[in-house]
């Protein structure tokens, strides 16, 4: 349909109404419009019969108009549906499925808390809301996941409770599925703690020896009490937390988390960790940890029966590694990228001891810059700072700087009290620039393998990053200690299924699940029928999924006869 215009003597325009269609020119080379049919002056066309002709074009070719007018369509409702979908397919492939339900029958129990554990994992993974709103919102209305509609949300803490009971075995029957499944890589394995706090005042109560009694829906167990007050790594040392740990593959999938008091020490926990993972098929297994892991009592507890390790070293804690490893001269080779090693033994004999000194100029310059910025503005602030008088004590000010984690380390007292820039302390951080050490005590690992090792790390660091910020593991809403650890369990559950998805799209959770929920369900009414029915999948998405290996969702989902309407109220009533 097109609109031309054409003005009168007298000033004034009309309008006419003409068919026409775009005819290719080959003399111009262009498309050159070609009038099919003049319908006249636009003042004078009869608007109700061009109404009816476009409602019968649409009779024949469908459209919006033949679906509104047609009786028995009603529009329902529409839920994004791609996500839950997908997460479900991978649920079912690693067969977590069949390991709860095998569970749930040794305990002769029928509740539904496989649907119930799905939908909380799901929750996790597609928004993180708390297991209420899970129940009461989510699931109902933000959501299609029709077998989880029944839930009630006593099924939901009764999964939890359950999950708990058999959480050492779920979690081991868990991994050796995709072990074999995925052909995981399982010859290291990367562990890593991080601290989560609560929103409440006071620590919990505990037992002799700081215990809580477990409850009976937690299978009896004993647990110590976690909310505890201790070294935070998120800035919130004063509000009481739980330290979680996580063992990852070199994949990045999660292989088992750990939940202790608020105030344990990162190095205690290593011995209950390898402890736990005794009878595991993890092939040749070497426990890869950062610099908090490392001390002696560590590395005698994992190389007890033959284990091996590779831990980062502490640079400044003035011992061997300070005195002779750093100082050893030696030249670098190159192993990859940005990164070159030196190997550095201390000792003869049993008791030697090896060490690869890694070094990065990229990182090397890039410290540099950032510390000659830092000392620019020291020196700065330095300038308004007076010195003290005799018997006067420091300002506010100058206890800010000498406290500080950014600029203390740099200063030092001078004559006459004043604080002043140490250059002693800024020549000792320049030799560390881009480098860090790593230690073993495998002979077979080369100075490459123990680099490159400990570089995959931060797969356990892009873990808590999903956890935390992604999947919300904080806040946490549980009081009871048992429904603490299960929460952890099923955020690691979720990080697995996304973990897998990325794996295998080469793509960030984030962009496959905003994806992934392009995918719709619509639910509408029809000839006596409601029919739940998947919208078209984009060409996008369908290549998506062929990525994730998950089969597209069924067309048509589910038919049923309408809901009858309500009866009218009586007269008078």
């Amino acid at each position: 349909m097109r609109t031309t215009a054409r003005r009168n003597a007298d000033g004034s325009k009309v309008q006419y109404y003409q068919l026409a269609e775009n005819i290719w020119d080959r003399k111009r080379r262009c498309a050159m419009p070609k009038v099919v049919y003049n319908f006249g002056r636009a003042d004078q066309v009869d608007g109700e019969k061009m109404r009816r002709l476009a409602k019968s074009i649409l009779r024949v070719f469908g459209g919006e108009e033949e679906v509104r007018d047609q009786p028995g369509v009603r529009m329902i409702d529409a839920w994004p549906s791609g996500g839950v979908w997908a997460l479900d397919r991978l649920w079912h492939e690693m067969g977590v499925d069949q390991v709860l339900t095998g569970k749930q029958t040794a305990e002769n129990r029928t509740q539904p808390f496989e649907r119930a554990l799905f939908a909380m994992v799901a929750n996790r993974a597609l928004q993180g809301y708390s297991k209420l709103y899970c129940w009461e919102q989510w699931l109902r209305e933000e959501v299609y996941l029709p077998g989880a509609r029944d839930l009630d949300l006593h099924h939901l803490y009764g999964a939890m409770d359950f999950l708990e009971r058999n959480k050492p075995e779920v979690e081991q029957e868990i991994y050796c599925r995709i072990a074999d499944l995925l052909n995981a890589d399982v010859d290291l394995i990367f562990y890593d703690t991080t601290s989560l706090h609560f929103e409440v005042d006071e620590e919990d109560e505990g037992g002799p020896g700081g215990l809580v009694l477990g409850s009976k829906a937690a299978g009896g167990k004993e647990y110590k009490a976690p909310r505890r007050r201790g070294k935070s790594k998120n800035g919130r040392g004063d509000a009481p937390q739980v330290v979680v740990g996580l063992a990852v593959t070199r994949d990045g999938l999660p292989v088992r988390s750990w939940v202790f008091p608020g105030n344990t020490m990162d190095a205690t926990t290593v011995a209950q960790v390898k402890q736990d993972l005794q009878g595991w098929r993890l092939g040749r297994c070497v426990f890869v940890g950062d610099a908090g892991m490392n001390s002696e009592e560590n590395r005698r507890q994992l190389a007890l029966g033959g284990g091996k390790y590779i831990l980062a070293a502490k640079m400044r804690a003035g011992d061997e590694v300070t005195k002779d490893v750093l100082t050893r001269a030696g030249r670098y080779h190159k192993v990859k990228g940005n990164l070159r090693v030196k190997e550095v033994v201390v000792g003869d004999g049993e008791r030697r001891r090896r060490y690869v000194v890694c070094h990065n100029p990229a990182e090397e310059e890039r410290q540099k810059r950032h510390r000659e910025k830092l000392l620019g503005l020291l020196a700065a602030e330095l300038e308004t700072l007076r010195a003290p008088k005799p018997g006067e004590e420091h300002s506010k000010r100058t206890c800010e700087l000498l406290t500080s984690k950014r600029f203390g380390k740099y200063l030092r007292h001078g004559r006459g009290g004043r604080i002043e820039i140490d250059r002693a302390a800024v020549k000792r951080e320049a030799r560390l620039d881009g480098k860090w050490v790593v230690t073993t005590n495998d002979d077979t690992l080369t100075a490459e393998d123990m680099a490159l090792g400990y570089k995959q790390l931060m797969q356990v660091e892009e873990c808590w990053r999903m956890l935390k910020t992604g999947m919300r593991m904080r806040p946490i809403y549980h009081w009871r200690v048992h429904r603490i650890h299960a929460h952890v369990t099923l955020c690691s559950l979720a990080l697995l299924l996304t973990r897998i998805a990325e794996n295998r799209a080469n793509d960030t959770w984030r962009n496959i699940a905003a994806s992934l929920q392009t995918i719709k369900v619509v639910e509408y009414e029809r000839d006596g029928s409601r029919i739940d029915q998947t919208t078209d999948v984009r060409p996008p998405v369908r290549q998506l999924l062929k990525a994730l290996k998950v089969p597209e969702p069924p067309r048509i989902l589910a038919i049923r006869p309408a809901e009858s309407p309500a009866p009218a109220p009586e007269q008078g009533a």
